[in-house]
C-alpha cells in the first residue's frame, strides 16, 4: 500500500450521527479551551503522525504526511515521507524548510514566520490560545467524531483586518495593509482528553490547510541535535523573510 494511501487509512474514523455530533451542553468554548491547555501545559516532547491536507478552489487535495516531533521550549521537526520527502524545523529562533529534490532550503526567523505549524511549538509549552487567536467560539460541523468537538479561532489581527475591509470597499482582503494571513482557524479537541486531532486552517482565495494528527506520545526521549537544521552540501539558503516582505 502507498505510504499516502496507508496515512489516510490511519486517520480514517466513522462519520458521526447526528445526535453523536451534538454538543453537550455542559461543554462551552471556555471549558475545552482551558482542557486543551491544561493537557500540554507540562510536556516536555510530543511525537505524532501528521496527515497534511492542501486544497485551492476547486482544484484536487494534494495529501502529505509524515512524523511530527515538539521538545520544549518551541522546538518542532516535521518530517514529510510521502509523497516526496521534505523536512520543516524550528529550533525556537529560526525555521528551515528543505525540499531535498529543490536542493534549496528556506530560513526564516520564527517571529516574521506566517507558517501555521510555527505557533504550534507552543503545545510543549505555555499553551494560550488567547495569544493566536482574538476570539475563540464552540461550533458543531459535519463529520467530526463523537466525543470531539470543534472551536474556531479567529486568528490575531483579523477583526482589524476585516474593519479595514469593511472601510475600504470590495478587493481581496491579503492586499490590505496589515492584514492576517489566515480568516478562519479550526482546531478539533478530544473532549474527554483535550488532545488536538486536527487544525484546519482558511486563507483568502479558498485556500485551506488540514493537519490531522493520531498515535500521540508524550515524554519520549528526544535528542536536541533532533531540531537543529545543518545545511548539506551543495544546498541553496533563500531568505523568507524576503519572499514574505518582512526583510529589512
Amino acid at each position: 500500500m502507498p505510504a499516502v494511501a496507508l496515512a489516510v487509512a490511519v486517520f480514517s474514523s466513522p462519520v458521526a450521527s447526528p445526535c453523536a455530533a451534538a454538543l453537550d451542553s455542559q461543554v462551552t468554548a471556555k471549558s475545552v479551551t482551558h482542557l486543551l491547555e491544561q493537557h500540554y501545559r507540562h510536556v516536555n516532547t510530543l511525537e505524532a503522525v501528521f496527515l497534511q491536507r492542501y486544497t485551492e478552489g476547486p482544484r484536487e487535495a494534494r495529501v502529505e504526511s509524515g512524523i511530527v516531533y515538539f521538545k520544549h521550549p518551541g522546538r518542532m521537526r516535521w518530517e514529510y515521507q510521502a509523497p516526496e520527502k521534505k523536512l520543516f524545523v524550528s529550533d525556537g529562533k529560526t525555521v528551515w524548510f528543505y525540499v531535498p529534490y529543490d536542493h534549496t532550503v528556506t530560513k526564516t526567523p520564527v517571529k516574521e514566520s506566517s507558517d501555521w505549524r510555527t505557533p504550534l511549538a507552543l503545545l510543549t509549552g505555555k499553551v494560550e490560545l488567547s495569544r493566536l487567536c482574538d476570539r475563540v467560539d464552540l461550533i458543531q460541523q459535519s463529520g467530526v467524531p463523537s466525543g470531539h468537538v470543534v472551536l474556531r479561532c479567529l486568528p490575531k489581527g483579523q477583526e482589524e483586518s476585516q474593519a479595514k475591509a469593511k472601510a475600504a470597499g470590495p478587493q481581496p482582503v491579503n492586499e490590505l495593509p496589515g492584514a492576517a494571513p489566515f480568516t478562519d482557524v479550526l482546531l478539533e479537541v478530544d473532549a474527554a482528553t483535550g488532545e488536538l486531532e486536527r487544525i484546519d486552517v482558511r486563507q483568502p482565495g479558498e485556500i485551506q490547510m488540514e493537519y490531522r494528527f493520531a498515535k500521540w506520545q508524550t515524554d519520549i526521549p528526544l535528542a536536541d541535535d533532533l531540531f537543529r537544521f545543518h545545511v548539506p552540501l551543495g544546498v541553496a539558503v533563500v531568505d523568507g523573510a524576503a519572499l514574505t516582505g518582512h526583510s529589512k
